[in-house]
């Protein structure tokens, strides 16, 4: 699921506990269940925002130039 997707589902899901907690009452299981649902989706925004790196410049010049000596790799 892409980071964009992954923000409007959590939006979704905020009005969903809301209008939940609303019906059943803020102590409920229901309410406390539709707001760990809104959690789980922020861990995973977040866990995909921290596995997103950019590329150094080196790494942009090898994947451009795979055959450049400073670029090459060699198995042990």
């Amino acid at each position: 699921m892409a980071i964009n997707d992954i923000e409007k589902q959590i939006e979704l899901e905020r009005q969903n506990a809301r209008e939940t907690c609303d019906l059943s009452g803020s102590n409920s299981g229901e309410c406390a269940a539709a707001w760990d649902a809104v959690e789980e989706l922020q861990a995973e925004a977040s866990h995909q925002r921290q596995s997103v790196k950019p590329k150094t410049s080196f790494e942009k010049y090898c994947d451009d130039n795979p055959d450049a000596l400073e670029c090459r790799v060699y198995d042990e």
